[in-house]
């Protein structure tokens, strides 16, 4: 897998210290390296969130040590702050951030591209197209850092790091533990002054940084042009490099091809010399119009005549994930606009034509059979339904990132905001200042996190939240993993990444310090004890917190099968239109079925109004 490349890579490289949060689709490199950093001589550790995990990286390399971070695209946001700050300052050993994108999106709430975020940041971007070039790009990006002197980001996407290929590697060696050490000088404090006195030489490293990424296309390794017999010219970068030669494959001879993996600073002299033989390019890129953007500069920077197609004038996709069919679409569409007799690209001939081809079964996503948040969230739409009965008392549910972001689905209906990490809490209590119903009776606001997310970014809002006197009550899913992104560890579960045992932070004692004056720990088996807690939760004035603790299905075994007692069951289908449980599905015949996939939670059971689940033991 790309990911696993990456992580070998970085091994060979000489790596010392690892740090990240787990993000899909990056997670399998950190999680690579901590399977392997004990033999190896490395420390890998999974940090609160990647704003620490930069930080982290960024303390051991000003010692001299080989540094890696790893995230995905929303995680740099977080740590953007640090990075900004650090381009200025450089680092002592070496520093490789990996970030991996996601064009679709297939995991993310956006489809950003950090491409641009290195141009922003002044940030060497690597771009590698194939599992082989992850691996050799890596190697590289701890090169240029440590010649440098500055971190690099190594960029990849969702194809790159989840795609499989045959990898050539080379024998690691154990790690050298013999660091420097860190030595006081003033740099490593930034001030303004600092600030002012780096910048010129940061702008300086980016013209040097240009001209040794253009020395790379020479060597024709990560970096290539392919000279064709045409005037009309290919530009890509990352795995659009793959599609682009594919859908020319027929035509290689004629087109010329830019393939640039080295891609900020952009390689301008490189680039020129591809230019000086083209009048028309097409630029073929995921995501942002970024490669294009760099052509239009350099074309306008040296006057020269070529007609540039991509993005900008509509003929590729302005986003989400390309495919070869995509991009043979794009070039079809660019070379009509050339009004040139340049033959059209063809397309492959499926073996089954498209128009025959069945559409796929809708799949909602949902939450897992048994799985612990169900309980949860469907004890507080119970809850909220009592308190709106007795009282006209409103209730708004705030999301987060995570499975719980599921609770949106229906039949349960529960999250009515989510925004990224944390916000589910800092939303709950911006509402709590200012949502009012038309009959004067304010609606209590209800914030839904995981307990990773909690320790992600849930604890500064919390701390906020009491400060400032928010009517909310929080709901902890605690089911002891972060679950989303493949079960990894964090502070809450007593393991390190590479499985040493450490304290556990205790959930309920850190939202105790925070202030929250009721605090209630409960189990999620139980669905009438859970209705009753989320009521009273509710009902307190000022902020309240319940930790429910249950285990992520995905990791646990099943306690038991619920069947059918087809002699007391009515057909209501209560069970399937209450839950929506994917265990359970409703038959032509009136009488629900459960699937081998039940987990045994009991949730079917607690509520079917005629007793007509039960365990498959008690009905044999």
């Amino acid at each position: 897998m790309g990911n696993e490349a990456i992580a070998f890579g970085a091994m060979k490289a000489g790596l010392q210290v690892a740090s990240g949060y787990p993000g899909t689709p990056s997670t399998e490199v950190m999680e690579t390296i901590a399977s392997h950093a004990s033999k190896y001589g490395i420390y890998a550790e999974w940090a609160t969130n990647e704003k620490v995990a930069l930080e982290t990286a960024v303390g051991a390399a000003y010692s001299g040590a080989n540094t890696l971070v790893t995230m995905k695209q929303v995680g740099l946001n977080v740590a953007s702050d640090p990075l900004m700050s650090l381009s200025y300052i450089g680092v002592k050993g070496s520093l490789v951030i990996l970030v991996s994108d996601d064009p679709g999106p297939h995991s993310s709430q956006t489809e950003q591209d950090t491409r641009a975020f290195g141009h922003f940041s002044n940030i060497p971007v690597l771009d590698p197209s194939t599992p082989q070039e992850a691996y050799d790009m890596a190697k590289l990006a701890f090169k240029l850092s440590h010649e440098m002197e500055i971190p690099v980001i190594l960029r990849t996407t969702t194809r790159v790091s989840h795609g499989c290929a045959d990898v050539v590697t080379e024998d690691i060696e154990q790690a050298d533990r013999d660091i420097e050490g860190y030595v006081k000088e003033p740099r490593w404090t930034i001030f303004p002054k600092l600030t002012a006195q780096r910048h010129p030489w940061l702008e300086d490293l980016q013209v040097r940084l240009s001209d040794r990424f253009s020395d790379l296309f020479s060597e024709n390794t990560f970096n290539s042009i392919t000279k064709g017999n045409s005037r009309i010219g290919i530009a890509s970068s990352g795995v659009s490099s793959l599609y682009a030669k594919e859908a020319i494959k027929d035509h290689s001879e004629t087109l010329s091809h830019f393939k640039v993996a080295t891609i900020y600073p952009f390689p301008e002299k490189a680039a020129l010399e591809f230019l000086s033989d083209i009048t028309d390019l097409i630029v073929i890129e995921e995501l942002d119009p970024y490669l294009e953007e760099q052509f239009l500069q350099l074309i306008g920077k040296h006057h020269l005549n070529v007609n540039v197609y991509g993005k900008k004038k509509g003929h590729f996709p302005v986003s989400g994930e390309y495919d070869v069919d995509a991009v043979i679409d794009g070039v079809n569409s660019s070379l009509q606009a050339m009004n040139t007799d340049f033959p059209l690209l063809n397309h492959s001939t499926p073996v089954v034509a498209r128009e025959n081809i069945p559409p796929l079964p809708v799949r909602p996503p949902t939450f897992c059979a048994g799985c612990m948040h169900r309980t949860v969230f469907y004890a507080f739409k119970k809850a909220a339904a009592k308190l709106k009965k007795e009282n006209g008392k409103g209730t708004v549910f705030s999301g987060d990132i995570g499975c719980y972001t599921l609770g949106n689905a229906q039949p349960l209906n529960m999250v009515d905001t989510c925004l990224c990490m944390g916000a589910g809490i800092s939303m709950a209590a911006g509402l709590s200042h200012t949502q009012q119903y038309q009959d004067g009776n304010y609606a209590k606001q209800v914030a839904f996190i995981g307990d990773s997310t909690f320790f992600h970014s849930g604890i500064a809002a919390m701390i906020s939240a009491v400060y400032n006197n928010a009517d909310i009550t929080l709901a902890v899913l605690d089911n002891r993993t972060t679950a989303m992104t493949g079960h990894q560890p964090h502070p809450g579960i007593g393991l390190t990444a590479m499985g040493k045992p450490t304290k556990a932070i205790d959930i309920a004692e850190v939202l105790r310090s925070c202030g929250v004056e009721l605090v209630e720990t409960i189990g999620a088996d139980d669905l009438g004890e859970c209705i009753n807690m989320a009521k009273k939760a509710i009902e307190y004035e000022g902020p309240s917190a319940v930790v429910f603790k249950g285990k992520c299905v995905g990791i646990t075994k099943a306690t038991g099968q619920y069947v059918i007692d087809e002699d007391k069951c009515t057909g209501c289908n209560f069970c399937v239109s209450q839950l929506g449980c994917p265990a359970i599905f409703s038959m032509s015949s009136g009488i629900p079925q459960i699937q081998d996939n039940c987990t045994g939670c009991s949730l079917c059971a607690q509520v079917c109004p005629s007793d007509a689940i039960v365990l498959r033991e008690v009905l044999q």
